[in-house]
């Protein structure tokens, strides 16, 4: 019987999909940081939603095989760790994309139709007074800048191709000829910037996407611009943004990542009126959350079973197990 590992609540769905294939559940949400790592220590395998797992609570695990994320981001993950010892990290790469642009959506419509304004206005009776909101726009036929062409990235563009926006992407990883089979544009990074209404980040946080904007270019962007990032926080500089968004060089920003998870509540970012946040929850539809958790234990299951139905690229380091 395979012994299966859940930190942070997933969907019922993937309970019962491990349940229906025998396997043995331990349900660590709630588990201290000493009773993790001894709990386990025999697993075969780990399902992952919240929580970190580095070499300081891995270190026993001599029978696990597979750490599961439930999501796409695992920096919360020693890797080094995994592939030292061949284990394999898996995420749910099908999983979010229609979520999370569906989230980018939201709050590039909310930002630049200025639903917050109109909103207060009507509830404070004056209806009358529409004038006075100040100008808002369409996403027709405006420059889209995606930061990250994955699944994500695809997603959004196209939606934002059905807006009939012209959509260029910044992704120097992958082959230009996926971004012109998409109807996109390939575009530089600075160029990108420069040219943008509205940009949303989908890149992973890591030395090279570290405060990859900042003041510099913030300076270089349009001060009619709207950014958006759902991918991590530290990406954007939340000073510089603060500094931006303050001094209007540029019009607004959706926030969904922080550099700190749970941000202070004292964050300057809260004192403007120009950004709208969310939770980090871009990815927490129900709907999304039934695929994740899905697609998380069924990660487990064809790895453990060897079974050709696994989709290998949500093994991150297949290379190295």
């Amino acid at each position: 019987m395979k012994k299966i590992a859940i930190i942070g609540d997933i969907h019922p769905d993937g309970h019962n999909l491990l349940l229906n294939n025998n396997c043995e559940i331990l349900d660590l949400t709630n588990s201290s940081k000493e009773e993790l790592t001894e709990k386990i220590k025999n697993v075969d395998a780990i399902a992952i939603r919240t929580g970190k797992l580095g070499k300081d609570v891995l270190k026993d695990c001599n029978d696990l095989k597979i750490i599961s994320r439930h999501g796409v981001g695992y920096d919360n993950i020693d890797l080094d760790f995994l592939n030292n010892n061949k284990i394999a990290l898996s995420i749910t790469g099908t999983a979010n994309a229609v979520s999370v642009s569906e989230h980018v959506m939201t709050m590039f419509l909310y930002l630049c139709k200025l639903i917050e304004k109109s909103n207060k206005l009507v509830r404070e009776g004056n209806f009358i007074k529409k004038k006075t909101i100040p100008n808002f726009f369409e996403l027709y036929q405006k420059n889209i800048l995606i930061l990250g062409f994955g699944r994500i990235g695809k997603s959004l563009a196209k939606k934002c191709l059905g807006f009939d926006s012209n959509v260029y992407v910044y992704d120097p990883y992958i082959d230009k000829s996926i971004i012109k089979n998409a109807n996109c544009k390939d575009i530089d990074f600075i160029d990108g910037l420069k040219i943008a209404d509205f940009v949303s980040i989908h890149m992973p946080l890591n030395d090279k996407t570290k405060n990859i904007i900042s003041k510099n270019e913030f300076l270089v962007m349009k001060k009619s611009s709207i950014i958006v990032n759902t991918a991590r926080g530290g990406i954007i500089n939340e000073r510089d943004l603060f500094w931006a968004l303050n001094n209007k060089e540029i019009y607004g920003a959706g926030i969904d990542v922080y550099e700190k998870e749970p941000p202070d509540i004292n964050n300057d970012l809260f004192k403007l009126d120009n950004i709208i946040f969310s939770p980090h929850n871009a990815a927490l539809t129900l709907e999304c959350r039934k695929r994740m958790a899905i697609e998380s234990c069924e990660n487990i299951l064809y790895f453990l079973d060897k079974d050709k139905k696994l989709n290998i690229n949500n093994i991150v380091n297949k290379k190295n197990i």
